[in-house]
């Protein structure tokens, strides 16, 4: 593995010296940038390995994207291999639908001191609930960033992440109603503790995401990228385009229904992806918001 052609990948010609804060705010917002968060190697019949050379192969010389145990493990090596102290941690998702947080911890993220400051650092969220730019780890403060206002939270030992979101507008009124859209203003992320992980820890999560009917990841094609001003998704035929703050304190939010001969284009042209297997479009009913 070569960490110049991770830079490569990320289009990122600026010098991972000194590791502090600014290259890694640098080197994250490339990151979102380039590399998609997707999960189409499971509806491409894909095995996927968290091996750090196929995470690599995959991410950086073929040009795909992948999930957050794929992304963040590829953004830990690289920290790494820079020469940043940085761990890996495990958060538990929010579940909208059940209003609870997933008691398992299938979340991976990472934490990064600097100078005895400490930050979160997260390019594996996808869609508009994912952050930047790092997060410094301090409880109770509003750390505004293009996508919105993002909030940590202790209590007991215990990082609570939420989202304060702005107001969305749709202007076509026949996706009003989808499910897709989260039209709440408050929203949970995940929590975490500061405890360390291995990328072990996530085997199980893995396997559950690629074969489980219970998996959101399961029963929908998705794929997020982060763009200079918003974000665009592809859940199962909808594509969406967010752009942050187009009025004020309004995020706009255009939907369109692809017809089948036009995902592989739009997967191309929107998201930089060409797949070596078939995909299987999917978009089963089950919870998951953009």
């Amino acid at each position: 593995m070569d960490i110049e052609k991770y830079f490569s990948r990320l289009g990122y010609k600026g010098s991972c010296k000194p590791a502090n804060k600014e290259t890694l705010c640098e080197i994250m917002y490339h990151h979102l940038m380039a590399i998609p968060f997707e999960n189409l190697s499971v509806h491409c019949g894909e095995p996927i390995s968290l091996d750090i050379e196929s995470t690599f192969q995959k991410l950086v010389m073929k040009q795909r994207g992948g999930w957050c145990s794929e992304q963040n493990h590829l953004l830990f090596w690289a920290l790494k291999t820079i020469g940043y102290d940085v761990v890996m941690l495990a958060a538990h998702v929010y579940q909208p639908h059940l209003d609870k947080y997933n008691p398992i911890p299938t979340h991976l993220l990472l934490k990064v001191t600097i100078d005895s400051k400490t930050y979160i650092a997260d390019t594996g969220y996808g869609s508009s609930l994912q952050p930047w730019q790092p997060l410094e780890l301090t409880s109770g403060v509003d750390q505004l960033q293009t996508p919105g206002i993002f909030r940590l939270t202790e209590s007991k030992g215990m990082w609570f992440l939420d989202k304060i979101r702005r107001t969305q507008m749709v202007p076509d009124g026949s996706f009003s109603e989808t499910e897709l859209l989260d039209k709440s203003s408050y929203r949970k992320i995940h929590y975490f503790t500061l405890q360390e992980k291995t990328i072990d820890c996530f085997l199980e999560s893995c396997k559950f995401h690629q074969t489980s009917p219970q998996s959101a990841f399961f029963n929908k094609s998705v794929v997020s990228l982060q763009f200079s001003h918003g974000v665009r998704t592809l859940v199962g035929w909808t594509y969406t385009e967010t752009k942050y703050n187009y009025g004020k304190d309004v995020d706009l939010v255009e939907l369109k229904t692809l017809q089948n001969d036009e995902v592989e284009k739009v997967l191309k042209e929107k998201f930089g992806i060409v797949l070596e297997s078939r995909l299987v479009v999917v978009n089963k009913s089950g919870n998951y918001t953009i």
